[in-house]
């Protein structure tokens, strides 16, 4: 008896932790779009990232023994992309040229339904009816959150966070090649190194920015390096001791749902046809997730988790006749 309560306890407070990071996730699309309206973009994705370096390996010391070389070259490679993924974001949040922070989380959380129907293209596989399906609920969904059909436009901050999900899900599509050669924990960390050399290099050529000196700026960084980088990886890793996998990625789908929510509540405003196409959205990712869940054992499909964000269901090389590179 003694044994399922503690058990119950535990499987209860993996839950709420991974409910927390859903909360942090969305919540930092507010903290972003409000930070970088205030400071330079790729500065800021610096200082983000360098403090996400430091904060990971302090809760983490013993990866840095764990970098071998294929960690190196496959967390590279993974980085690039990654990167390329917070870059276009970031902008896309930035005044002027931005999205809203609501829909922001939204288009961002396409990459989870991309990913299987990327896959699919890239191991010639048919994809699951409910693949189809989900994808079809979440184009409907971004057709309705960017008001097109009621007057509105998709502008060109839609068009750089959806350019951001295709980032992301290049990066899933990477890390789906993983092997025993890889090591997760090392892997995250060359991942948020890279990002933070590239920024940095891009903000000291481009921007030639000062320290920043604004609290509400440092604030962001030490909320999306600390809380929703280093801590949310340590959760989800103590979450996948406690919970399958699916369960974990059926969880932290809440993500975008919470940023909307946040973003909405941010600007005052709750437009009926944003809300209903990110509840179409929101129900294609749920499909998504659920589908891959669900998945025949012989396809082998693993939820990889990201540096900040959603598990996304990937086919694992090496399956189902196609081998390992």
């Amino acid at each position: 008896m003694r044994q399922r309560v503690r058990a119950a306890l535990e499987r209860f407070g993996a839950t709420g932790g991974l409910i927390a990071v859903a909360v942090i996730w969305g919540g930092t699309f507010v903290v972003v779009a409000e930070a970088v309206a205030r400071y330079p973009v790729y500065a800021f994705l610096f200082w983000r990232f360098l403090v996400a370096a430091v904060a990971f390996v302090a809760l983490f010391p013993r990866v840095l023994g764990r970098l071998g070389r294929p960690n190196l070259v496959k967390g590279t490679i993974a980085g690039l992309f990654l990167t390329s993924g917070y870059v276009l974001q970031t902008f896309g949040l930035t005044p002027g040229i931005g999205t809203t922070a609501a829909r922001a989380a939204f288009i961002t959380g396409m990459y989870v339904v991309m990913v299987p129907l990327l896959q699919a293209i890239v191991l010639r596989r048919r994809p699951a009816g409910a693949t189809i399906v989900g994808a079809v609920l979440a184009l409907g969904g971004l057709w309705l959150l960017s008001g097109i059909g009621m007057g509105g436009s998709f502008d060109l901050g839609d068009i750089l966070v959806l350019g951001c999900a295709l980032a992301y899900s290049i990066h899933m599509l990477v890390l789906g090649t993983t092997d025993v050669r890889h090591d997760v924990a090392a892997l995250t960390l060359v991942q948020i190194v890279v990002a933070c050399v590239v920024t940095g290099a891009l903000s000291l050529v481009l921007e030639r920015p000062s320290v920043p000196t604004d609290a509400g700026v440092w604030a962001a960084i030490a909320i999306t390096g600390v809380l929703a980088s280093a801590v949310a990886f340590a959760v989800q890793t103590y979450a996948q001791r406690k919970m399958p996998p699916a369960r974990v990625a059926l969880i932290l789908v809440m993500e975008p749902a919470f940023g909307g929510l946040f973003g909405w509540v941010w600007a005052g405003v709750f437009p009926l046809g944003e809300v209903l196409g990110a509840g179409l959205m929101l129900s294609g990712m749920v499909v998504s997730e659920v589908v891959a869940a669900h998945a025949p054992e012989a396809e082998h499909v693993a939820f990889e988790p990201a540096v900040e964000g959603m598990p996304a269901p990937v086919v694992e090389r090496g399956s189902g006749g196609v081998d390992r590179p």
